[in-house]
């Protein structure tokens, strides 16, 4: 069994599309700390908080980490965020 521990710190938004995108916003400004991993950033509903959503693509890259563009991009995958 793995000695590490995730931490879930809630956040509220009103609707999907608003979760996403703070989930997004909060995910890159933590990225300055080797302990996060933005790209596994998900949302739930509050009240089904198993059902989770990729706030990025799932796709694991080169070296183990997660591609930071949204989760239906096309294109190849990327550890730079995209752009709207």
């Amino acid at each position: 069994m793995s000695e590490r521990f995730v931490i879930h710190l809630p956040v509220v938004a009103n609707d999907l599309l608003s979760a996403q995108r703070l989930a997004r916003v909060v995910a890159h400004w933590t990225h300055v700390l080797p302990q996060t991993e933005p790209g596994g950033a998900t949302v739930s509903r509050e009240d089904d908080q198993n059902v989770r959503h990729w706030v990025f693509c799932d796709r694991i890259m080169d070296g183990g980490r997660r591609c930071l563009l949204r989760p239906d991009h096309d294109g190849a995958c990327s550890r730079r965020p995209g752009r709207r």
